[in-house]
């Protein structure tokens, strides 16, 4: 991506992966970030907040992160930030299927807090 990577949507259901995530990327990469707890939050903040990324959880109660993709797309059309899913779930196909969605790239819980910052920038710069 050309564009430097600043605010991050953060749609997690975990609170605990929620405080761990919002430490991490504020903390140690130094980004703006909106906490989401569900999809349909999600839907709701993304027009004000504007992220330049969205961290997605695959697996929520309601809306798991596949359809709040796809909602996105629907809602945003091509002004839909790019997404990287977030998931205990990583095996080979299950990877796949998630980069055919759509998804820059798929990173796995639990991370690390401490270099999840730079995994993501990694991922923005191969974007």
């Amino acid at each position: 991506m050309t564009r430097p990577l600043e605010r991050i949507m953060l749609v997690e259901d975990d609170p605990d992966i929620q405080a761990v995530g919002q430490l991490a990327l504020e903390a140690v990469g130094g980004f703006t970030v909106q906490l989401c707890s569900s999809g349909q939050e999600a839907l709701e903040h993304v027009p004000r907040f504007a992220p330049d990324l969205i961290l997605l959880d695959v697996m929520m109660p309601g809306m798991d992160g596949p359809t709040t993709f796809e909602a996105l797309r629907t809602k945003l059309a091509d002004a839909t930030p790019p997404v990287i899913f977030i998931t205990a779930k990583v095996q080979a196909h299950e990877i796949a299927h998630y980069k055919q969605l759509g998804a820059l790239d798929v990173i796995s819980k639990p991370f690390d807090p401490m270099t999840l910052s730079e995994t993501i920038c990694g991922i923005w710069m191969r974007g």
